[in-house]
């Protein structure tokens, strides 16, 4: 035996055994994507270095022998510098989603390619789970989310984006309509306790959370009802309050315990709920509508959005009158215009200061408030609301026209001068934003912005032990899915510290492709599938829900137009995980691809070889364990590729689909394909069976998702060489 020290560990190892080898039977990790015990040495990564005294250069672990008194120190600032090189240098080369953009563009990270490629499968329940991992209201927000999943679908590029947040409520609806809908499994009780203070969104989300890792929570809300803006600044006929009550009712059954009709610094106060509490969370939303500061504003019949939104559901409506203006164009804008329209308003006009291409609104609620009468004022502005009496009787627009481009990217509407129009009018909605109410949360540090000031990662405020999230933080109110992806976090965070635990939030690492560079002229047009309406005549006398919902024909259709952007192989890519160990910049060595993005694939295995890093495993494991060389390196230098003999498809070689180059490939460049028609990012695990072939025990590895055999990968000589289908080792496992 050999005597040596690695990272200041005393450790003995055979004569002969590699510094890699003796790291890994005592514990340590060193990282690397071109070895493995099954083939040959080749030291292609080059990720394996370590560095040892009284040696100038850095030694490849996966070659280097082991020494008698040899001092070896794998993380050592020169090591780390060297692999964040080759690391950086890999990942510029590599051209690969390791996430669909969808996800990366939703607030909640919600893996939006995962269950609408479950959908396409018919897997409605597995589809459920997923999306309640990131959200538990997922009925009530496939129903109102502007998707800003779908503003960054790649399907866009083709003809129209996927309808995602249809595709959630569609499965949502599935599993509220089932005798027992889900309910996660709970974590044993940590006999810590936490207090919620608002019972909205972000409030509720945090509250199941952190009920399911096992803490007792309590949600306060000052409102008779739990819901918080979903329920009070929402009309029926896109989210039904029956909805939400049953996805309340979900949460509340998890141990959640719910106490409504109290209120902060009336009923109890930050501190007293901190005093009885382990931690406290405060989610108390922006109830107060914004002015618009324009002259007339205090005249009666001038009215908040959310203000008058919550007078409808709550059954006592303004007196509104026949002529309504609505100002803004936001969804909020929307929802009162339409509501306006329900309660019997004969002309309502929304007061729009840019034109309909520049409308914030989602463009389906636009299209259908025009359908209900709803008439628009494009290019106008309040420049007083005219009043008789206290009373408001019209309001006076200054005409606009557009500019050049502001801070958002949308052209700055300026003024017409000597262009006003004056229409007549019996009430006026405001709906250009709301804001928090700053005498709820006076124990708390405000920001110059009057919202809480709440660290963007930790979520921590000025008050130990207590966290704030949502509208009422930081920037102020946005979308409801912002707060539920907020809230989520803000659960991770707070179980940490309940833990004495912190927690790391660093942003991980992920490769994108460049969007410039890909072609969909390969994909066939599929039109986007709209859920059917109610009819415009009959839709706007009442306050029935507009939306029909998908049926299952027409969901498996929309969901199988999912390009599948986001790499299958997410969960288990190794090169992915070593990514994440090093602050890596590879736009550093940005330069042209050097490999194509193509697909060449047989009825089992797919390859792509713009993410191929040449690590070899592939090439080394097809000819040295099975003898086949069906696949080589070709070219020298940044041009080479992995490619068969003559570039001939892979189900023209001799490959016999052994499976044990996908086994081996450390990036998703060699992929299996599941059973499932749509291939979707799934956490698979892989557990060795064992099978009869011919009189003899072979070992395969079979990956089950919900009991659903995907994959079966032959393990061993036996198995590999049986002459054996796929389909045939499918049946052996499955009877």
């Amino acid at each position: 035996m050999i005597n040596l020290t690695i990272n200041g560990k005393q450790i003995q190892a055979p004569e002969g055994a590699t510094i890699l080898e003796a790291a890994r039977a005592n514990g340590i990790d060193i990282p690397t994507l071109c070895y493995d015990k099954a083939v040959e040495i080749y030291g292609a990564c080059g990720l394996c270095v370590v560095e040892a005294e009284g040696i100038p250069k850095l030694l490849r672990s996966c070659s280097a022998k082991v020494m008698e008194g040899m001092v070896v120190n794998t993380e050592s600032d020169r090591v780390v510098r060297s692999r964040k090189i080759a690391m950086e240098l890999l990942m510029s080369a590599h051209d690969g989603d390791c996430v669909a953009p969808c996800q990366l563009n939703c607030p909640a990270h919600t893996d939006c390619q995962g269950y609408v490629g479950l959908i396409a499968n018919g897997e409605y329940d597995a589809a459920l789970e997923l999306i309640k991992t990131k959200i538990p209201l997922p009925a009530s927000i496939g129903r109102v989310c502007p998707h800003p999943c779908e503003k960054a679908c790649r399907r866009k590029n083709v003809e129209e984006p996927i309808n995602i947040a249809a595709l959630k409520a569609f499965a949502a609806n599935i599993d509220l309509n089932k005798g027992e809908s889900y309910t996660p499994e709970l974590q044993e009780k940590t006999g810590k306790k936490v207090a919620v203070i608002g019972g909205g969104p972000a409030g509720l989300t945090a509250a199941y959370y952190l009920s399911i890792m096992g803490h007792e929570v309590t949600v306060y809300d000052m409102m008779e009802k739990m819901g918080g803006m979903l329920r009070y600044g929402i009309p029926q006929y896109r989210l039904p309050k029956e909805v939400l009550d049953k996805e309340i009712a979900l949460i509340e059954k998890t141990g959640v315990k719910l106490v409504n009709n109290v209120k902060l610094g009336k009923d109890f106060t930050v501190e007293s709920l901190k005093a009885e509490n382990d931690a406290v969370i405060v989610a108390v939303g922006a109830w107060k509508s914004s002015s618009m500061r324009t002259p007339g504003e205090e005249l009666e019949g001038v009215y908040g959005g959310i203000d008058f939104l919550r007078s409808v559901i709550k059954g006592n409506p303004f007196a509104i009158g026949e002529k309504v203006a609505v100002c803004g164009g936001g969804n909020t804008a929307m929802d009162a215009c339409r509501t306006a329209v329900r309660l019997g308003a004969k002309e309502v006009y929304v007061v729009y200061r840019r034109t309909r291409n520049e409308m914030p609104a989602d463009a389906l609620e636009i299209e259908e408030a025009e359908e209900e009468g709803v008439i628009y004022k494009f290019l106008t502005n309040p420049l007083s609301f005219n009043g008789e009496n206290g009373k408001v009787k019209s309001i006076s627009l200054q005409i606009m026209e557009l500019g050049e481009p502001d801070a958002s990217g949308r052209r700055r509407p300026v003024p017409v001068e000597g262009k006003t129009e004056e229409i007549a009018v019996d009430s006026v909605i405001l709906a250009i934003g709301q804001k928090l109410v700053q005498g709820d949360v006076s124990e708390l540090k405000l920001n110059d912005r009057g919202n809480i000031e709440a660290d963007p990662d930790f979520f921590t405020t000025s008050v130990e032990g207590v966290f704030a999230i949502g509208d009422a933080t930081n920037r102020g109110a946005s979308i409801a899915i912002e707060a539920i992806g907020e809230a989520d976090r803000c659960a991770k965070v707070v179980d940490a510290y309940l833990n004495g635990q912190s927690l790391d939030t660093r942003v991980p690492y992920i490769s994108k492709r460049d969007e410039a560079t890909i072609d969909y002229s390969d994909r066939e047009k599929a039109s986007r599938i709209t859920p059917k309406v109610l009819p415009a005549d009959v839709r706007n006398k009442s306050f029935d829900e507009v939306s029909l919902g998908f049926t299952e024909e027409e969901a498996q259709t929309e969901a199988s137009r999912c390009l599948e952007c986001g790499c299958r192989e997410y969960y288990k890519c190794k090169l992915l995980n070593v990514a994440q160990r090093y602050d890596i910049h590879p736009e550093r060595f940005k330069g042209v691809m050097p490999q194509k993005y193509t697909r060449d694939e047989n009825a089992f295995i797919e390859r792509n070889t713009a993410k191929c890093i040449l690590c070899g495993l592939c090439v080394r494991s097809c000819k040295e364990v099975m003898n086949l060389s069906s696949i080589a390196l070709h070219g020298r230098g940044f041009t080479t590729d992995v490619t068969t003999a003559f570039s001939l498809p892979l189900n023209e070689t001799n490959c016999n689909n052994c499976g044990l180059c996908v086994q081996l490939c450390p990036t998703g460049s060699l992929t299996e394909k599941s059973t499932l028609k749509k291939q979707v990012p799934l956490d698979e695990t892989y557990t060795e069976e064992f099978v009869d072939i011919d009189g003899k025990k072979a070992s395969v590895l079979v990956s089950r998702y919900h009991g659903i055999v995907l994959r079966v990968i032959p393990n061993d000589e036996i198995s590999r060489n049986a002459g054996l289908s796929r389909e045939d080792l499918m049946k052996k496992i499955t009877g």
